[in-house]
């Protein structure tokens, strides 16, 4: 097994390679506006790190967010496009559960991540593997009552401290984590998710309502 793993849900622009056991190489670069820009560069710097061609990977793994629309595509077009040319498989994993597994927290805890406009993505979970529930979009301070007295992991924990006070690492995503329990579910006979984006609300660009349509004479 040689696992692929991209995330481009989040700011973190971040890749790495796993052979099933550990992880060979990775890396992680924060730009919220260049995911395009700087991707396939990184693939490229963790393949020759660990003195592979793209053609031994035998799997895919994508964070399918949730996260914006134009830093999540990214990422994904990108492993659809690297499966269909290897003829492998593509995963997808929630880019929250890659965070909640890198933090390695026991007992209940809150993974956050900023969803921008005032507002975070979110979901509880009971311990680093387990998830409670479906991953959310909302403003703090409406989810300060169900999130109150647990510690909090995240970009997103640490730019609100007045709703999550027991802030913790990891910031960011790291693809690392997300393959290392890729690799830990695949292993376990357990199915994955789909590769497909986890939007939660609309892209910011919107087509305008009541616009002129102007026909040819």
């Amino acid at each position: 097994m040689l696992l692929l793993a991209v995330d481009t849900a989040t700011p973190a622009v971040t890749v790495a390679l796993h052979d099933g056991d550990s992880v060979v190489a990775e890396s992680t670069q924060v730009d919220a506006r260049r995911h395009g820009e700087l991707l396939l560069p990184a693939v490229d710097r963790v393949l020759a790190s660990a003195g592979l061609k793209l053609d031994a990977v035998t799997g895919l793994v994508v964070g399918v967010g949730p996260g914006p629309y134009t830093g999540l595509r990214v990422g994904l077009v990108t492993a659809a496009t690297f499966g269909s040319v290897l003829g492998v498989p593509v995963h997808g994993l929630c880019t929250l559960d890659g965070l909640a597994y890198a933090s390695g927290l026991e007992g209940p805890f809150v993974v956050a991540t900023d969803a921008r406009r005032k507002e975070v993505y979110w979901a509880r979970y009971d311990g680093f593997r387990t998830r409670v529930g479906e991953p959310a979009v909302d403003r703090p301070a409406e989810i300060a009552e169900q999130v109150a007295g647990l510690p909090a992991v995240g970009a997103g924990a640490l730019l609100y401290p007045e709703v999550f006070p027991d802030a913790r690492g990891p910031e960011h995503q790291s693809a690392a984590a997300l393959a290392a329990l890729a690799a830990r579910k695949l292993a376990a006979g357990e199915e994955l998710l789909p590769p497909r984006p986890l939007y939660l609300r609309r892209p910011d660009a919107q087509v305008p309502k009541n616009y002129k349509v102007v026909t040819p004479r």
